[in-house]
């Protein structure tokens, strides 16, 4: 079946653990799904999607198939479970999903408001200097005209500075919006390896990147080991999961390190695939092991750091634009009142 509009993170988690907690409880596939269908008959593409489910699941097709058929589900979420059923393990493979996804709506929520909020700003500051450019320097410029005959050729022509000012802060900030926009617009339409190649070469950006990349494959791995898969194969199978090309090439070379006879952990540590102390932590688990317990742990952090550096770069980009604003309107409006100042001087 072709894919249409995919669900969204909430849409996959919620899902993921009520097909969970239903073959906890021991109830079976095809009831669980039929259930869930009962619940989202009027919800359009979900309620439809369970029918069609429902009716594949009946038929003798196991779940990852029938929810690749329905073409709302990522397919992240279809090869998880796909491994689980392979393993036995679809119950644990359900619940880490919904955890999973539920991470991946908290780090895009976080995303969102880390571009939401430039943008908002840099829209105010847009208003504020065409304001300032259409309406209240005009005003003082024909002031001081009809008082000093021509602000050319007059004490009081260094006003002209305060255009320049705002209109140099006017391009400026237009020219960012522009790039966000269309950073914005290129990223949904599907180029988004256009946007992380000029990401990756700012300092935050990039190491948000790499965060995520790496909380991706982390999370991918502890769900394919928890699903009973080979951990060389588990490796292979959750670089294509990172959707983040510097950190799938590290771990091509890992993989080359595990093909000489090395471990994960050991090949990680050697390649700086991870901070040095969660390299030592993933070395520690494997020798103890209890692999899936440390990478769980790892997600976790990596998740927390990522919504750390993204909380890290708005309250940077806040006061930036914040200063931005108030020094451009603070100089422009000091550079026309000075020669009222002096007039009155003048005039005292």
């Amino acid at each position: 079946m072709s894919r249409g509009k995919i669900l969204d993170n909430l849409g996959v988690s919620a899902f993921c653990e009520s097909m969970a907690r239903m073959a906890h409880a021991g109830i079976q596939t095809d009831e669980a799904i039929r259930l869930l269908g009962q619940g989202s008959q009027h919800e359009g593409v979900l309620g439809q999607a369970m029918i069609r489910m429902s009716q594949l699941v009946e038929e003798g097709n196991s779940l990852s198939h029938a929810m690749e058929e329905t073409g709302i589900f990522p397919e992240y979420a279809i090869k998880m479970i796909q491994a689980g059923e392979r393993s036995g393990r679809q119950e644990d493979v359900l619940f880490r999903l919904s955890r999973y996804y539920q991470d991946q709506k908290t780090i895009s929520e976080k995303l969102k408001a880390a571009v939401t909020y430039p943008a908002a700003m840099m829209i105010l500051i847009v208003l504020v200097l065409a304001a300032m450019l259409a309406l209240v320097l005009p005003t003082f410029t024909q002031v001081y005209n009809n008082l000093t005959g021509s602000l050319a050729v007059s004490t009081y022509r260094y006003i002209h500075w305060a255009y320049v000012l705002s209109w140099v802060a006017l391009i400026v900030i237009v020219i960012l919006a522009v790039l966000l926009i269309a950073g914005a617009l290129m990223w949904r339409s599907g180029n988004k390896a256009a946007v992380e190649k000029y990401l990756w070469k700012i300092p935050v950006a990039g190491s948000i990147l790499k965060d995520m990349g790496m909380f991706r494959f982390t999370s991918a791995l502890e769900i394919f080991l928890a699903s009973g898969e080979m951990q060389d194969m588990a490796v292979i199978d959750s670089i294509g999961m990172t959707d983040c090309k510097p950190v799938e090439e590290v771990l091509k070379k890992c993989v080359h390190r595990m093909e000489e006879g090395h471990s994960f952990a050991q090949a990680a540590y050697d390649e700086e695939l991870f901070e040095p102390v969660y390299g030592r932590m993933l070395l520690a688990g494997e020798r103890g092991g209890d692999m899936e317990s440390v990478l769980a742990r790892l997600t976790a952090l990596l998740e927390e750091n990522c919504g750390n550096q993204v909380d890290r770069l708005v309250s940077t980009v806040d006061p930036v634009l914040s200063g931005v604003l108030m020094i451009t309107v603070g100089l422009s409006l000091l550079s026309v009142m000075l020669p009222l100042i002096g007039m009155m001087n003048s005039i005292g």
